[in-house]
């Protein structure tokens, strides 16, 4: 090994019940890492009681090392586990021994909640998988839980989101480790995207409201077929049967949002429905959706994931399988 570059020392910390892709993706990126012809990482994988663990995917999974290896390294990966509320007490003291020496510490997924059991994450912004984000809050209110992020950085503590975003957390921890050329390599021969724009709020599913016996639903219904078109409260009150005062008042307890943030929200699905299945422009989509000009939509959805239309189209669009390119405005 180069002296300038010291082998780097990796615990993957495997909590039972383990998701082996998760518990995989540290030893196969950071394995990727070659620094001028030898590996960055010594990578070990370990856990509290060492032998044959729980997993899912009707795989085995047998972990050897103990949490000696926790000890012995510079940087502790916790993968997702199912145990997010009943981690070894074992497993949660040695990760607060490796903070209080000073060593980086990291999740993926559901890893998140053994950090937050451990105590780490309190008072530091973090993340996880989407659809886990409103437990963690529940469960750790002193964690700042970011459900938009892939990945979140704060101090030495670094938390990725769902299980896929391991691979964008392990190329950071690789680009800050040794920088961008080794983390892009790295990428390359693991046949990955380098750098993956946008956040998780991309993957995010967005249900729309579900019917009720409100009165509200006809002037909901109402809107959602006339979304290219203007609409005024006046329009919602009137398809209500309400007064604006009342609309203002109902809707927002009854979908948690004012009737401009459900509409914005109702635009913002139609455009990237338009940008999925069709290859009409940017502002005919922004047209059709009710934006206004194709400069209101890429604002609007750069805010919302952190993507251009374009990038978004990119990486979602279905045009290969549906008959909509050849729609016409």
């Amino acid at each position: 090994m180069h002296p300038m570059h010291p082998m780097h020392r990796v615990a993957v910390l495997a909590v039972p019940a383990v998701k082996p892709f998760d518990l995989s993706m540290p030893s196969v990126l950071l394995g990727a890492a070659d620094i001028g012809g030898h590996p960055g990482y010594e990578v070990t994988v370990c856990t509290a009681a060492p032998g044959a663990l729980a997993a899912s995917g009707g795989i085995d999974v047998v972990v050897r090392n103990g949490l000696e290896a926790v000890a012995a390294a510079d940087t502790v990966i916790v993968p997702s586990t199912a145990a997010r509320h009943d981690t070894e007490p074992a497993a949660l003291d040695a990760l607060r021994e490796a903070a209080a020496a000073g060593k980086r510490i990291a999740s993926i997924c559901s890893g998140a909640f053994v950090l937050a059991q451990a105590g780490l994450l309190d008072g530091r912004a973090a993340t996880t998988h989407w659809a886990l984000a409103d437990e963690l809050r529940r469960a750790f209110p002193a964690v700042r839980v970011d459900a938009d992020r892939l990945f979140v950085e704060d101090g030495p503590i670094v938390t990725g989101a769902g299980s896929a975003a391991g691979i964008d957390l392990c190329l950071h921890l690789i680009n800050s480790d040794y920088g961008a050329a080794v983390a892009n390599a790295a990428a390359r021969a693991a046949v990955v995207t380098p750098v993956r724009h946008g956040g998780q709020a991309q993957f995010v599913q967005t249900p729309l409201p579900a019917a009720t016996d409100s009165s509200l639903d006809a002037a909901r219904t109402w809107a959602l077929r006339h979304l290219d078109q203007p609409i005024s409260l006046h329009d919602l009150a009137g398809h209500a049967r309400v007064s604006v005062r009342t609309l203002t008042r109902r809707f927002t307890a009854e979908t948690g949002v004012t009737p401009f943030q459900w509409l914005l929200q109702q635009r913002l699905l139609r455009a990237r429905e338009l940008l999925e299945t069709t290859d009409l422009t940017v502002d005919l989509v922004a047209r059709r959706s009710g934006l206004g000009s194709g400069e209101s939509l890429r604002q609007h959805l750069n805010r919302q994931i952190g993507m251009s239309p374009a990038a978004y189209r990119g990486a979602f669009s279905h045009r290969k399988s549906v008959k909509a390119g050849r729609d016409h405005p």
